[in-house]
């Protein structure tokens, strides 16, 4: 069955065919041909069971939320200030990319989103100040994969919504490991910088009195985030409710930054609709499969495989992170989320983990799938708002943040509480 299913997968893939579709399709196999149920005359209820569900509410109301953001203008203010700030380390320029994405995260919830929100800001930038395209370039696209682990996040709600796992848990234990990410992103370009300082392009010093009076265009983004996440924590809302205040709160920003009008408001509904319906599609066909897995016995058969290796836990693991970076290298990040969850989440809690836990792991492997060819999206969404220089480079200036990923897996397996420490403390 895993033959059928990952022969399927990158066949349909392989054809264009949208995602969503492929997971219908793979569904409608394994109940013809692994099933001795009838699987199909439950199509219908199952779906409407799955979708009925306030939490995947929030999905459209963040996508909203980064859009209004995104068309006001706000970005283009957020960017500005924070090269105030952070110009004058190794680098330069390149950190203000990473410092909006950081920031952006916290209120979009999509990587793609964020990625094109900076490189669209940033690249002129670079070309008029002769920064390293290959560095500049991989920093946003690396930048914006935070999109999916610094809470809000539209991957952390999917997962949560497949696991049944506590979403208000799974974003406080994103916080740390995100926010320690961007950390050594910042890091790493300074060391790269420091022993190349052609790859950085010109630092530049601000004024105290131009630094302080650039904080006024950061308030609006911090207090955003406070406003979600604080609701959220406070027990206020839930993180449906908490996106519906985000929403609000949106709108006002772009109103007082000058942004609001009626164009951008139809622009931002018509971009909500087109990404909703995108992962709405998905969700749905990931709900549908997994029915049809459980359904023909694949979990099953599949802890049996691995039971059947005898490996020690940690081996087991250690085999599991191996597959998600191989599968990241060709399946989109949010196709690979829904196929593999019901498969691996109940491997890794029979094996003694935590799902809380594991969901960050999983994030931070998904993460690197943003930034790896050949299909890693980042890469493209960067490289089409450069309209310039080639592919390639994109995908080289990616290479030192990917092993800041990979390092970031292994420090979570070896300090779990990287990610567990806030959602068991608060």
């Amino acid at each position: 069955m895993l033959t059928f299913i990952g022969a399927g997968l990158i066949g349909l893939l392989a054809l264009s065919i949208p995602v969503g579709i492929v997971l219908f399709l793979l569904g409608f196999g394994i109940a013809e041909f692994y099933s001795a149920f009838p699987l199909m005359r439950g199509l219908g209820r199952m779906v409407w069971s799955a979708m009925n569900s306030a939490t995947l509410i929030a999905i459209p109301l963040f996508v909203l939320l980064g859009e209004v953001l995104v068309r006001g203008g706000v970005a283009a203010k957020t960017y500005a200030a924070l090269d105030r700030w952070l110009s004058w380390l190794p680098g330069g320029l390149v950190h203000a990319n990473i410092g909006t994405a950081t920031l952006f995260s916290a209120t979009s919830g999509s990587s793609v989103a964020t990625a094109a929100t900076v490189a669209t800001v940033a690249m002129p930038q670079a070309e008029k100040l002769g920064y390293d395209p290959r560095l500049f370039s991989g920093a946003i696209a690396a930048g914006g994969t935070l999109g999916i682990m610094i809470p809000p996040s539209i991957n952390l709600i999917v997962y949560g919504f497949l696991t049944e796992t506590s979403i208000p848990q799974l974003f406080l234990a994103g916080l740390i490991p995100g926010l320690l990410l961007a950390v050594l992103f910042s890091i790493v370009t300074a060391l790269l910088c420091s022993w190349r300082p052609a790859l950085g392009g010109e630092t530049r010093a601000y004024g105290w009195g131009e630094r302080l009076r650039a904080l006024i265009h950061l308030v609006p983004i911090l207090a955003l985030f406070g406003v979600i996440v604080g609701t959220i924590y406070t027990g206020i809302a839930t993180p449906t409710e908490a996106a519906a205040v985000g929403v609000g709160a949106a709108f006002v920003i772009a109103g007082i930054s000058g942004g609001l009008s009626p164009p951008m408001i139809r622009d931002a509904l018509l971009g909500t609709m087109r990404i909703t319906a995108m992962i709405m599609l998905v969700v749905t066909g990931a709900a549908f499969l997994n029915f049809t897995l459980a359904a023909a016995g694949l979990g099953n058969d599949l802890r049996d495989f691995m039971t059947g290796l005898g490996l020690e836990p940690l081996a087991t693991l250690m085999v599991i992170v191996a597959i998600y970076i191989v599968l990241g290298f060709f399946i989109e990040t949010l196709s690979l989320m829904v196929v593999t969850i019901p498969i691996m989440v109940p491997i890794i809690v029979e094996l003694g983990y935590d799902k809380v836990w594991f969901g960050i792991v999983m994030i931070v492997l998904v993460e690197m799938a943003l930034i790896t060819p050949p299909v890693g999206l980042n890469l493209y969404v960067v490289q089409g708002a450069r309209k310039s220089g080639s592919l390639k480079e994109v995908m080289v200036g990616c290479i030192p943040f990917v092993l800041v990923m990979l390092a970031m897996v292994a420090a979570l397996i070896a300090v779990p509480q990287l990610a567990l420490f806030l959602p068991s403390s608060l």
